[in-house]
């Protein structure tokens, strides 16, 4: 079995394992969400590092949101999967704010593909507020700049340009009316 499998494997084991839903569905929603915004936009990920950086897709809440250490995830993948894993799990903190503190963005832009792996993430969320029309829309709109401003930017155009997209609404209701006025 490839990395890739192993870790969807585990990742979703971990996440039943723990109960832990995404909006009231399997946890695998929003792994898959992530890992296919990530194949999508492969080709900006060196060669060598794209099978570890799809597999980081898959376990990228595991230590963060199901009881499992870097050393878990270490031993059910390998190093560059588990640093990116490590490096994309909050610090402890009451509020967003805390949690996504300086120490974690440090820990995410000097991890080969962690960058990478936080913008899929970001999109998969947001892109899915939009579709339930979630106030995290608003959320993440208001987080925006300085979420960009802690995010590398190498590489990235188009994950960036995606996400730009996504916060040109200033409102989620103006973002409903122009998205029903395409259909």
């Amino acid at each position: 079995m490839n990395i890739v499998e192993t870790a969807k494997q585990y990742a979703i084991k971990c996440h039943r394992d723990t109960n832990h839903l995404y909006d009231g569905k399997p946890y695998e929603f929003h792994l898959e969400m992530v890992y296919n915004i990530a194949l999508s936009n492969i080709d900006s990920i060196i060669p060598e590092y794209r099978d570890n950086v799809l597999a980081a897709a898959w376990v990228h809440d595991v230590i963060e949101d199901c009881r499992q250490t870097y050393n878990d995830v270490l031993k059910a993948t390998n190093k560059q999967v588990a640093d990116i894993a490590f490096a994309l799990t909050n610090e402890k903190g009451k509020n967003r704010e805390e949690r996504a503190n300086y120490k974690y963005y440090f820990g995410i832009v000097n991890t080969r593909g962690a960058s990478y792996i936080k913008l899929c993430d970001r999109i998969a969320n947001m892109e899915y507020s939009f579709d339930t029309l979630s106030d995290m829309y608003e959320v993440y709109h208001e987080e925006y700049g300085d979420f960009i401003s802690h995010i590398k930017h190498d590489s990235q155009d188009v994950l960036f340009n995606r996400l730009r997209e996504l916060t040109s609404f200033n409102k989620l209701s103006e973002y409903t009316d122009k998205k029903y006025v395409k259909s």
